[in-house]
C-alpha cells in the first residue's frame, strides 16, 4: 500500500472515532407563569379568571337580548342581515361566508406598530341562540401572552370576522403577536375578514369629512358616547393597571371597546341594508356611491339598477349617477344614451370627473357616432379645462394634456386632410 493510501485510511478512521453521539434533549413542559400580584384587585373590579395550559387570562362577559338598542338600531337587525347575505350570489367585500360563524372583533393595543407593541384587550361579539354575547379577554401581563392569544380561539375554526380597519391594523397585530408565540400556540387560521372602514368610505364618500368610528356612530348610527375614554389613553390606563393594580379605569377601557364592537354590529346591518335593499333613507350621494362600488366590482346589472333609481328620483340633480351610468351604457353598446349621460355629467360635475366626461364624449363622437366636429369640440373643451383648473397636479395635467393634444391632432387630420402639417 502506498504512503498516500495509508494516510487516507487513517483519516477515515480518525473521522469515525471523533464523531460524537448526538444528545437528544428531552422536551420539558412550559411551566404556567404565576398570577400577577394585582389579581385580587382586577377580580374585585368585575373581571373573571380563566386558566389554560399557557397561563392566565382575565375576561368579562356581557349578554344582550335581541332588542338591545344601540343608537337608532336594535341588534336584532343582524338576523335579517345574515339572511340577506346568504342569498347573495356575487363576490363582495362585505359578504360573509355563510359556512363560517360570524363574529365582531376589536382590539386595544399598547401602541400602533412595532414588535414591542402588545395587544392587551380583545373583544368579540357573537350571535347565538337568540342572543348576543360579548366576551373580552384582558392580558394579565407579558408572561401570559400565549394564554391570552390562545383564549381567543382564533386558532380553532375559520370565522367571518367583522372589524373596523381590521385588515390594516387588528389582524396584522394579531398575526405579529401569534408569530412571536408560535413555539407554544397552534397555527393561526385564515379567516374571512370584513372591514367596515372600507365599506363606510365607499358608501359615504363626499358625504363625511372623517371616517373615525365615533364620527360614523354619530352621523349614521345615531349613537353618542358619554364619558368615553379616548382611544389614545387606553395604553396608558392599561400600563397603570399592570403597574399599580388599579382596574377602575381599565374597566372604562373595556366599556370603550364594548361600544366599538356594538357599533360594528349595527353598522354592518345598516351597510347591508343600504347595499342590498336600496333603502330610501340613503342620500343620493350614498346611493350613487353604492352604484359605483358595484360597477367597480363588475356587478354591472346591480350597478345599473341603482343608478337608474337615483336618476328616476333625482334627475339631473345627481350628475354623478348619469356620469357613472354612461360607462355602463357605453359598455352595452347604447352609445346614444351614453352620450346623453356624459353630457349631463359634463354640465354638472367639476374637476377630474368633468374632464373625463369631456374625454368620453370626444371618444364616443369620434369612434362611435363618427361626428368628428363634435369630437374636436369636446377635445378643445378638455384642453381648456386642463389649462384653467388649478386643482390638477402638474403630472396629471401633463399626462392628460398629451392625450388630448394627440386626439386633437388626429381629429384635425380627419376633418382637414389637406391642412398644412
Amino acid at each position: 500500500m502506498s504512503y498516500e493510501a495509508k494516510l487516507m485510511q487513517m483519516k477515515k478512521l480518525l473521522k469515525k472515532n471523533t464523531t460524537e453521539p448526538q444528545v437528544v434533549e428531552e422536551q420539558t413542559e412550559r411551566p404556567i407563569p404565576p398570577p400577577p400580584p394585582y389579581e385580587d384587585r382586577w377580580l374585585r373590579a368585575g373581571l373573571t379568571k380563566e386558566v389554560n395550559e399557557f397561563g392566565i387570562v382575565y375576561k368579562r362577559i356581557v349578554n344582550y337580548d335581541l332588542h338591545h338598542q344601540h343608537g337608532k338600531y336594535p341588534l336584532s337587525g343582524l338576523v335579517h342581515t345574515i339572511d340577506s347575505w346568504r342569498t347573495y350570489r356575487e363576490p363582495h367585500p362585505l359578504a360573509l361566508n355563510p359556512s363560517r360563524p360570524l363574529v365582531f372583533f376589536d382590539t386595544e393595543t399598547t401602541g400602533l406598530k412595532g414588535a414591542g407593541t402588545l395587544i392587551f384587550l380583545m373583544g368579540f361579539i357573537e350571535y347565538t341562540n337568540e342572543s348576543f354575547t360579548l366576551t373580552q379577554y384582558v392580558l394579565a401581563g407579558p408572561d401570559h401572552e400565549a394564554a391570552f392569544l390562545y383564549a381567543s380561539k382564533l386558532w380553532e375554526q375559520p370565522k367571518s370576522i367583522v372589524m373596523y380597519n381590521g385588515k390594516s391594523f387588528d389582524m396584522p397585530q394579531v398575526q405579529t403577536r401569534w408569530t412571536m408565540n408560535r413555539e407554544h400556540l397552534p397555527p393561526l387560521i385564515k379567516h374571512t375578514e370584513i372591514d367596515l372602514l372600507h365599506g363606510s368610505k365607499r358608501i359615504w364618500k363626499n358625504e363625511m369629512t372623517t371616517f373615525k368610528l365615533t364620527a360614523v356612530e354619530q352621523e349614521q348610527l345615531g349613537f353618542f358616547r358619554k364619558d368615553d375614554v379616548p382611544g389614545h389613553m387606553a395604553p396608558i390606563i392599561y400600563q397603570d393597571a399592570v403597574k399599580n393594580g388599579r382596574a377602575e379605569l381599565l374597566m372604562k377601557v373595556l366599556l370603550h371597546n364594548e361600544w366599538d364592537i356594538l357599533s360594528l354590529v349595527t353598522l354592518y346591518t345598516l351597510s347591508t341594508n343600504l347595499l342590498l335593499k336600496n333603502e330610501q333613507a340613503a342620500s343620493s350621494t350614498a346611493k350613487t356611491n353604492i352604484g359605483k362600488w358595484y360597477a367597480d366590482l363588475k356587478s354591472y346589472h346591480r350597478s345599473k339598477v341603482v343608478f337608474e333609481k337615483v336618476i328616476e328620483t333625482y334627475g339631473e340633480d345627481e350628475p354623478r349617477a348619469h356620469f357613472h351610468i354612461g360607462f355602463i351604457l357605453k359598455r352595452e353598446g347604447d352609445y346614444t344614451n351614453a352620450v346623453q349621460a356624459f353630457l349631463i355629467g359634463a354640465a354638472g360635475l367639476a374637476g377630474k370627473e368633468k374632464l373625463i366626461a369631456y374625454e368620453e364624449l370626444a371618444k364616443l363622437y369620434e369612434h362611435r357616432m363618427k361626428e368628428f366636429g363634435k369630437a374636436l369640440d369636446w377635445t378643445k373643451e378638455g384642453i381648456m379645462l386642463l389649462q384653467r383648473d388649478s386643482d390638477f397636479t402638474s403630472d396629471y395635467r401633463r399626462k392628460k394634456g398629451n392625450e388630448f393634444a394627440h386626439r386633437e391632432m388626429r381629429l384635425r387630420k380627419k376633418l382637414f386632410p389637406g391642412e398644412a402639417q
